[in-house]
C-alpha cells in the first residue's frame, strides 16, 4: 500500500481556504499540485456550511468569492444539479473566459463530462494539463471526452495527451489507468487485479476508472457493473466517502439510472 500525497482534486480547494484567489499564483498552485488519487476532502465539511445559506439573488452570487463559487459548484453537482454546477464554475473564473483560475477547473471539465459536452470538457483538461503536466487523471478524462466525440467511440493516439517524455506514474494503479486508456498495453483485467491486490482506495480508482473507460468506448453494461461496483465500494461508503470522486462515482450512477 502506498503512502498518499496531497491528491490533485483537493489541491485548489485547499489552497482557497488558506488565501485569497487573487494571491493565487501558478507557480505556488503548481508546486502544490501532486499527482495522486483524491483522498478525503478536509474542507468538505467548511464547503458544506458555506452551502447551507444559498445566495438569493444573482446580485448576491457575484458579491461570492471564487472559492465560494466553486464549492458551490462541487455542492450542486454532488446534488445531481450538472447543468447548474457548471454555472457556479464559469462565475468562479469570472465570466469572461480565460482567468488565472482557469488552468485549476477541473471540476468544471468532470460536470462537461456529465453534461455531453465532450469538446467542452477536452478543452478544459488540456489547459490544465498544460500547468500540471504530470497528471494522469485529467489525460484519461480528456481521452474519456474524445472517445465520447467520436462516431466510433476510439481516439487516434496521435490526438492524445501524453506524459512528457522519460515520465511516469510511480503509482501503480494510475500507471495501469494511464496505460489502459492509452492503449499502451494495459488490459481491464490489468486494472481489475491491480485494484483487488491494492488499497480500499485502488480498489475504487480501479473500478470507477474501468466504468469510465467502458463508458466511453460504448460498453455500456460493462460501465454499469464497474461503476456500480466502485459506488458501493468500501472505500466510497467508508473512509473515502468525502472524496470528490466518490461523488463522481454516485452522481454517474444517478444519472445513468444504474440504481
Amino acid at each position: 500500500m502506498h503512502t498518499p500525497s496531497i491528491p490533485f482534486s483537493i489541491t485548489l480547494l485547499f489552497l482557497l481556504f488558506q488565501q485569497d484567489v487573487e494571491s493565487f499564483t501558478i507557480t505556488n498552485i503548481g508546486r502544490m499540485m501532486s499527482h495522486h488519487h483524491r483522498t478525503p476532502h478536509t474542507f468538505l465539511q467548511m464547503s458544506s456550511n458555506d452551502n447551507n445559506q444559498q445566495p438569493s439573488s444573482p446580485q448576491q452570487q457575484q458579491l461570492l468569492s471564487p472559492k465560494a463559487l466553486v464549492n458551490r459548484g462541487m455542492n450542486t453537482f454532488k446534488q445531481g444539479n450538472v447543468a447548474e454546477s457548471i454555472q457556479y464554475f464559469d462565475q468562479a473564473e469570472g465570466g469572461g473566459g480565460m482567468s488565472s483560475i482557469t488552468p485549476f477547473l477541473w471540476q468544471r471539465g468532470i460536470s462537461y463530462y456529465y453534461a455531453d459536452k465532450f469538446q467542452e470538457g477536452s478543452k478544459q483538461f488540456r489547459i490544465d494539463v498544460k500547468v500540471n503536466p504530470l497528471d494522469v487523471e485529467e489525460i484519461v478524462w480528456d481521452i474519456a471526452c474524445l472517445n465520447r466525440l467520436s462516431s466510433d467511440n476510439t481516439t487516434p493516439k496521435d490526438q492524445m495527451m501524453s506524459l512528457p517524455k522519460g515520465k511516469t506514474d510511480r503509482r501503480k494503479i494510475m500507471s495501469t489507468v494511464y496505460s489502459l486508456f492509452r492503449g499502451d498495453g494495459a488490459t481491464e483485467h490489468d486494472l481489475a487485479d491491480a485494484g483487488h491486490t491494492g488499497s480500499q482506495s485502488d480498489e475504487f480508482y480501479s473500478l470507477f476508472y474501468l466504468g469510465l473507460y467502458c463508458e466511453s468506448k460504448g460498453e455500456r453494461s460493462k460501465a454499469e457493473q464497474y461503476m456500480k461496483a466502485a459506488k458501493n465500494s468500501s472505500y466510497a461508503t467508508g473512509y473515502g466517502a468525502a472524496d470528490y470522486m466518490t461523488d463522481c462515482a454516485r452522481v454517474h450512477c444517478q444519472l445513468r439510472g444504474w440504481m
